[in-house]
Parts: structure tokens; sequence; C-alpha cells
């Protein structure tokens, strides 16, 4: 019986998994469209994977699973997993599991691209876009429609472009605007299309990339890297070799599954696909969930209040909760105090927070860590 770890990236526009046996090698593999559906695009994923493993000439036992990706959170409820960690993370322990002397690591999914330095082994900076998703994934997907042209084939016509058009693609309204421009003036498809390539690798430069020393090796990685014409475009403008892993738009499924590989087996679960041990295939498909809204308009509860002297003057942290939300907010103590009028720091990482006999109890995503308080009177 062959023991195998489980990982799965949910991302916005694809869903991937993997799953790799006790010496790291990825046995089955999945890429599919999430299609706005996170909760059903993992199942078809696992449902893949499953058919692949029954294919297999040894039986195989799942014994740990990890998820990262937009929807990690979510989707690691459902698989009972062991190890949850964001994209940056993930990516960087699989490509350096594959690509040991990497320096730096490009990626461009769906919707968002980042890029990641690494120094002996270790991400030591990273970026990632911002509010615009100009030249990702979507962005090249919905132009290929425009033109009339499969998005798998987009990088092949770029490569036998001899003049690419000049595409202004810092933002996707005035790229969709000159392209349309260049449409019409006459532009051959094949110089639209490598212009396109040449200007997703520009804006990525300028502003991901913008002030990162990009050093080599560089590996490029994310469903973008299956375009031969932007793979061509960044060794162009980089003016070095740019590597692609065959499995490179796997690369976050991997890393995590790298990472609850690590972790080790998942024992004692008292629920979910792993209560018996090994995964079950069937407990994780038959999970079901609905979301609920809940409304408030006043704040919930009292505020636990923190005060600290510096030399500076006594400052106050304050935590509460305003419509259903975890607040906190670091101000001075006399500042107006006002709930929800106020401008707060949101940490979606905080999940609850309580104080009781003097000792200080937050919930995080990184655990439970409770703190005894010297003063007294810790809620007002």
């Amino acid at each position: 019986m062959t023991k195998a770890y489980l990982g799965i990236d949910i991302g916005s526009i694809s869903t991937k998994g993997v799953v790799i046996d006790e010496d790291r090698r990825i046995i089955a593999r999945s890429y599919l469209w999430t299609e706005g559906n996170p909760t059903e695009a993992s199942k078809n994923v696992v449902r893949e994977l499953e058919s692949q493993l029954a294919e297999g000439d040894e039986p195989v036992e799942i014994v740990g699973a990890g998820t990262t990706g937009s929807a990690r959170r979510l989707v690691g409820a459902m698989l009972g997993a062991s190890v949850i960690k964001n994209e940056i993370t993930a990516h960087a322990v699989g490509t350096t599991f594959l690509h040991p002397d990497v320096r730096t690591i490009l990626e461009i999914g769906g919707q968002d691209s980042k890029i990641i330095c690494v120094s002996d082994g270790i991400a030591v900076d990273y970026a990632m876009n911002t509010l615009c998703a100009a030249g990702t994934g979507s962005f090249l997907s919905s132009q290929a429609h425009r033109l009339g042209v499969e998005v798998e084939e987009f990088g092949e016509v770029a490569l036998t472009s001899k003049k690419p058009a000049n595409i202004a693609a810092r933002c996707t309204v005035f790229a969709e605007s000159d392209l349309v421009h260049k449409i019409q003036v006459g532009y051959a498809r094949e110089d639209i299309i490598a212009g396109l390539c040449n200007a997703v690798a520009s804006n990525y430069l300028n502003n991901v990339g913008k002030g990162k020393k990009i050093a080599a090796p560089v590996v490029f990685q994310g469903g973008v890297s299956k375009n031969a014409g932007v793979v061509h475009a960044f060794e162009e403008q980089l003016g070095m070799p740019v590597a692609v892993d065959p499995d490179g738009h796997l690369m976050g499924a991997f890393g995590v599954a790298l990472l609850a590989a690590d972790a080790g087996p998942i024992e004692g679960a008292e629920s979910g696909p792993f209560t018996g041990g090994a995964f079950d295939f069937e407990a994780m498909l038959d999970f079901d969930f609905k979301t609920r809204e809940v409304e408030g308009n006043k704040l919930d509860g009292p505020a636990l209040v923190l005060r600290e002297t510096l030399p500076s003057g006594v400052y106050e942290t304050r935590l509460y909760r305003y419509d259903g939300v975890i607040m906190e907010e670091y101000t001075l103590a006399d500042a107006p105090y006002e709930p929800g009028k106020a401008t707060p720091i949101v940490r979606s990482s905080v999940f609850d927070f309580s104080y009781r006999d003097g000792l200080l109890t937050i919930v995080t995503d990184a655990g439970e860590a409770s703190v005894a308080l010297r003063s007294a009177g810790g809620e007002q």
C-alpha cells in the first residue's frame, strides 16, 4: 500500500490538485476551471484524482492533505486538511523542491500575479498585483475571445509574428481600446497577439516586478506560463533564459502537498474525510454547506481595551466586534471613540477574542494564544 498526500490549489479561475507519494513524486494531477464554484470544482478535482489513482498498479492510501489559494480555508474544511497555507509559501516550497538553485519565481494566474525572490532556497521577498487584472490569465482569455482564437493557441500564433504590434496594456480598458484600434486599421492577427504577449510581460515587470532584483535562474509558472509567446517575451525583456516546469501550473498544489507530507499523517480526526485514518473520498464528496449572511448595525458586545504607556503618550489597543467583524484600533488614549465610525485596522486573521479572570485569549489563523494581563478591568 502506497501512502500519499493530497494538495489542492483553489484559484479564482482554475482549481489544481496533485497527489504525491512518500518520495515526493507526483502520481496523479488535475487542472479544472473553478467556474465560480470552488467547492464543486474541488470535488471534481478529487474525483479525477481518485480515478487516476484507481488506474495505477498499486493501491494508494492518502494519509494527509493541504490546501492553498483563494478558497483554501473553505476547501481545507471540506478535506479536513492538516495544512492550510498562502499561495506565496506554497509556490516557493514547490518550486525550490524541483529547482533548488532558483533565484526568481515569476507567476501569473487567472486574476493575480506574483513575484518571489529566493536566496539559498528561502523566499526573502515577494510582491503581488494589487487591484488591476491587466496582464493576467483572464485578461488574455478575454482578448483571445475578441480575436476569435483559442487561448491555448495564443503562444504558437504569437511566435509566427515578424513585427509585433505595440499594445498599451498597463490598464485592461486601455488595452482593449488599443486592440480594437489595431484591428480596425488592419494589423495582422499574429502581430496583435504577439503585441499582447509582449504587453503582458512588460506590464508584469513594470508593476509586480518593479523594484525587485530579478536574478537568474528564473522559473516562470502559473497558467500563463503555458503561453510560449509570453515566455519568449519575458526572455527578450529580461535578457536571460526563463525556465518553465512541465508542472508549473500545478506548483501551488504541489507545494502544499509537500508541506502536508512534512506534517505527516493525520491522526485522531474526529470528523471529516480522515476520521478513519485514510482519506475517504466519498465523505469529502458528500460535504455540503450553506452560506448565511448576517447583518448588524451596532457594536456587538463590550470592547476590550489594552493600554500601553510610551514616551510619546498613552496608547490604546481596542478589540471589538462591529457588524459581526472583529476590529482592532490602535490610537492615542484620549482620541474620540465612536464605534463603527472610526477607521479601524481590520485584521481578517483574528477570528475571536475573550477576556476572563485576567486572561486575554485571541484566536487567529496561526492558532490560539493567551496572555495574562496585570491590570484589572479588561472589559470596558
